[in-house]
């Protein structure tokens, strides 16, 4: 290991910077750095030199050009125990910098608020911080990079424990990160320039936000934890962030439980996404990501049982979701069933020592502020093909409703139909799914044929299904289904319509009294 003498500091995001920069201080290593991170390092009291007075040039160019000289970057490429590299250093007068701290300018962050323009996107592109990050990872057996301030803590302890050294190992793991951040960076900046930005006739730039998917979609994620295993216990499986902020469940905390499955995050995602469609208090109860119980009322206690009611066989072992806090008595009712997981944005405290109690039970908390949702909904196919499309965000609005039949629902059977409408878009197509107002009564899920899936939901039926409504994800091809319903006692039906035999399936409605509404929307959801 060798001895740090000499750090470059320059960053975007002061997190964490003056704590390290004392760190760092008390090993005697000198701190050069540059505008504004130099102004706040000294605001702090500590020792700082310019960089300026390292490379004898001014920052010039609005500050565009202060690190881009042969100064900083001879110290940082130089290789120490090549003796050419040593002459060459000694005969230009250059100093070796050991460590560059550098983060980069909000550059994704920045194209993403609304009314930015081209100016403000080309302006935050960072040429200087990339270009000291890449020489100093390349030749990290002399140099240690440091890009996140998350790792500030973990160096410092090092360097406190080995007389101001770091390893050659955590130099290369920083180095990767680097690179990493690097190739990331880049690539927003191609996206933003490629996706969103056009030259009209007069040659100025202009944002014109695309009205198609991108021509090329770069992702990059870094492992978060490994899995126990996948979906069956000969699969290898990990979680992957693609950013180190976000909501959802990829960053929900785990307040208790066992480890955290494949098939736990999966439906951990489906109960969330749920819940999360439903304004007033809502819970759902996930089982292979299909819904076997949801329900909506008027506290979380009333939600659940509700929902528990729709299939109790089907929900022991299931997933829980919430919209709400979860109270004291909901958490005292859930106690009751066996269930893998719950997650909610928070629980009463009384709530977590009723838990406390199920060892085993994962509990999760999500940041429910965080409400944009993933930008694309990606699928893998073969070896080297990706399918992306736009996430399902599609909602019911009232002058989209057709009403078709000769009756049109009342208003305790519209309610109920736009929840249970809700409730198909989340269910494995062919969806089919029996409600009442606030209230799953049964769900048939991912059959081959429409009118087995009625057929399905009325036989996992455990309460009444008489004066329920139906939702189908999906046009009914055939009037059999809307027979198949009607056979059962359902009043009213929503679906999308746009099949050649609509007027057929309306007639079934009008013969069975039933009322029948369109949406024009689809939910499909392979």
């Amino acid at each position: 290991m060798k001895r740090i003498e000499r750090a470059l500091i320059s960053v975007s995001d002061k997190t964490g910077l003056v704590e390290f920069a004392q760190q760092l201080n008390r090993h005697a290593i000198e701190l050069i750095s540059t505008g504004g991170t130099a102004k706040t390092l000294r605001e702090a009291g500590l020792p700082v030199r310019d960089v300026s007075d390292l490379t004898g040039f001014p920052e010039i160019l609005d500050g565009r050009v202060k690190t881009l000289h042969p100064k900083v970057h001879g110290g940082l490429l130089a290789i120490r125990g090549k003796l050419e590299h040593q002459r060459q250093v000694e005969a230009n007068n250059i100093q070796y910098i050991d460590m560059v701290v550098v983060n980069l300018y909000p550059f994704r962050e920045t194209v993403a608020r609304e009314g930015v323009t081209v100016e403000d996107g080309i302006e935050n592109i960072d040429i200087g911080g990339p270009s000291m990050i890449r020489s100093a990872a390349k030749n990290f057996d002399d140099v240690v990079v440091v890009v996140d301030p998350s790792d500030y803590t973990a160096i410092a302890d090092e360097m406190d424990s080995s007389s101001g050294q770091v390893s050659k190992a955590t130099r290369f793991r920083l180095a990767r990160r680097a690179f990493e951040t690097t190739a990331r960076y880049d690539a927003a900046i191609s996206e933003f320039l490629e996706g969103s930005v056009t030259l009209d006739e007069a040659e100025r730039l202009l944002v014109e936000r695309p009205a198609g998917l991108p021509a090329r979609l770069t992702v990059f994620a870094k492992k978060a934890m490994d899995l126990r295993y996948g979906e069956n216990p000969h699969q290898r499986a990990a979680l992957y962030l693609t950013s180190d902020s976000g909501g959802g469940i990829a960053n929900a905390e785990k307040l208790q439980g066992k480890e955290l499955s494949f098939n736990n995050l999966i439906d951990l995602e489906a109960a969330w996404k749920l819940v999360s469609e439903f304004n007033d208090t809502a819970c759902a109860i996930i089982k292979h990501t299909n819904p076997c119980g949801a329900a909506t009322a008027a506290d979380a206690r009333e939600a659940f049982e509700k929902a528990r009611a729709t299939d109790p066989v089907s929900a022991f072992g299931g997933i829980i979701g919430f919209n709400r806090i979860v109270t004291e008595a909901a958490a005292r009712a859930i106690a009751e069933t066996f269930f893998e997981a719950i997650v909610a944005p928070d629980y009463e405290p009384a709530a977590l020592e009723v838990f406390a109690t199920k060892k085993n039970l994962r509990v999760m908390r999500v940041d429910a502020s965080h409400t944009a949702g993933a930008q694309f909904d990606l699928r893998v196919i073969s070896d080297n093909g990706m399918l992306v499309q736009d996430p399902d965000r599609g909602t019911l609005a009232d002058a989209e409703l057709r009403f078709v039949s000769s009756r049109r629902p009342n208003d305790e059977e519209l309610r109920a139909l736009r929840f249970a409408w809700i409730i198909a878009k989340h269910v494995k197509s062919n969806a089919i799914v029996y409600a009442r107002d606030g209230q799953l009564v049964g769900v048939g899920a991912g059959q081959m044929s429409r009118v087995d899936s009625v057929k399905l939901g009325a036989m996992k039926a455990h309460l009444p299904l008489s004066g329920c409504v139906v939702a189908s994800d999906a046009f009914f091809p055939f009037r059999d289904g809307v027979d198949e319903a009607a056979r059962v006692g359902i009043t009213a039906v929503i679906q999308p319509g746009g099949s050649v035999r609509d007027e057929e399936v309306i007639a079934a409605a009008n013969e069975h009294n039933l009322a029948m509404v369109f949406t024009g929307l689809r939910h499909f959801k392979h």
